[in-house]
């Protein structure tokens, strides 16, 4: 949690902005987000920045990352983003939660005809 780290709230709410934006470009990365007990945001007069917090010397950004991206290239795809905006700061990672995999057909039932008897997927036949 932060109030802009030093900056002035202008300067800390367009950082702050810039940073979110090029996190969330990431292709691994789903949204920016919140643990519960660990508030991760840039305090801003009339608006929060959430998700990203620009402290003195650091900045900490908190994400659902994308299910099958292994964590650490997760990690390291924020870290070369916000690099380029904040050079020579510690950029700290805070994978808050995973998406759920994409749901798969099931291949058994895509393979009931439509002309079969009774029930498919759940639709029945008039009564």
């Amino acid at each position: 949690m932060t109030n802009g780290g030093g900056r002035g709230s202008a300067q800390a709410g367009e950082l702050a902005d810039r940073i979110a934006a090029a996190v969330t470009k990431c292709p691994s990365v789903a949204e920016l987000a919140q643990m519960p007990g660990r508030p991760v945001a840039t305090y801003l007069p009339g608006r929060t920045v959430s998700g990203v917090a620009v402290r003195p010397g650091e900045v900490e950004v908190s994400v659902v990352a994308r299910f099958g991206v292994p964590l650490p290239q997760v990690a390291a795809q924020i870290r070369q983003a916000v690099a380029l905006l904040v050079p020579n700061q510690v950029v700290d990672v805070v994978i808050a939660d995973i998406t759920a995999p994409e749901a798969r057909p099931d291949p058994a039932a895509a393979a009931v005809p439509a002309s079969a008897g009774g029930v498919r997927a759940g639709v029945s036949r008039g009564s």
